[in-house]
């Protein structure tokens, strides 16, 4: 089974994309169920208080997704194409835990990791913090209205930063800063094209 996962920071159209490609491919398609986590607008008012219990939530509820839909396999489709990995809890951690919590978050994360399938393609989406602001105020989730800039250049460089160590999977960087997948029909093709038409080394490939 080809495994396909679609990244990038907070605004930048991770399952917009996945979307269109499941909508052109057939794939099955798995979403992150942010929606769903209670402490997601607590921790946007008061992040300090909130973090831990955040991402221990997110960490539980994207294994239980993952094991459910990418561990499965599934007769009828060879493609699944998701808008997140597992990774992306222990960069998000990095950022919002303390020391001694991400030590801590960091042993259990280890653990769940193990079981938890590589992908066959990780497509990081790259946009400049001015793009994905502009993106998270359209889009008007009020939770996420009052983000801070800041926050997004510490999430945009712990993905960076993540990278320059990850060797067991090809990831392929797309620079989106100045594209429009969703409305224009080229700049769909381009990013579709990069994802399924190439193959790419293990490690870090800049598209």
């Amino acid at each position: 089974m080809q495994y396909i996962v679609i990244e990038g920071n907070i605004g930048a159209g991770k399952s917009s994309l996945v979307d269109l490609l499941s909508k052109d491919t057939g794939a099955r398609v798995v979403l992150e169920q942010y929606a769903d986590n209670p402490f997601l607008p607590k921790f946007y008012s008061n992040p300090e208080k909130y973090s831990f219990p955040l991402e221990l939530s997110f960490l539980a509820g994207r294994y239980r997704q993952l094991n459910e839909k990418v561990t499965q396999p599934d007769l009828f489709q060879t493609l699944t194409i998701a808008d997140y990995y597992f990774v992306k809890s222990l960069i998000f951690a990095r950022i919002t835990l303390g020391d001694d919590e991400y030590n801590l978050y960091r042993q259990l994360f280890d653990i769940i990791w193990q079981s938890i399938p590589m992908p066959s393609l990780y497509v990081y989406l790259h946009s400049s913090v001015d793009r994905v602001m502009r993106n998270i105020k359209m889009r008007g989730r009020e939770y996420e209205q009052n983000i801070d800039p800041e926050y997004l250049k510490r999430v945009q460089q712990s993905y960076l930063d993540y990278f320059k160590t990850a060797s067991r999977f090809p990831i392929v960087v797309i620079d989106t800063t100045n594209l429009d997948f969703v409305h224009n029909a080229d700049d769909y093709q381009k990013v579709k094209s990069a994802i399924l038409d190439h193959e790419y080394p293990n490690g870090v490939t800049y598209f």
